[in-house]
């Protein structure tokens, strides 16, 4: 069940890419075993496999939010271009 270049030209224009000729034979190949081995899979037996978010069944480890020591208002504003009395100084990119 290969890929062909005109479906691979379909695709490619679905994500507004421009595509070389040789890119799209190279494309068509890997996108050919990429379909492959999602067939594979489906052609495993996974009924007995809760499912999940993610692969490792590991939470990710949290800290205790708290409050830490950080700068004071003086140490910040001793490291920006161009501080004012209460924060910093930053170039207009919005017109508003």
């Amino acid at each position: 069940m290969g890929l062909t270049r005109e479906q691979v030209r379909h695709v490619a224009a679905l994500a507004r890419l421009a595509l070389a000729p040789d890119e799209e034979e190279r494309l068509s190949r890997e996108l050919t075993r990429i379909l492959e081995y999602v067939e594979q899979l489906r052609g495993l037996d996974v009924s007995g496999v809760e499912p999940s978010a993610h692969g490792s069944g590991q939470s990710a480890p949290l800290r205790l939010d708290e409050v830490r020591p950080g700068l004071d208002r003086a140490q910040a504003l001793a490291a920006a271009p161009q501080p004012l009395a209460d924060g910093f100084a930053v170039p207009r990119i919005l017109e508003g």
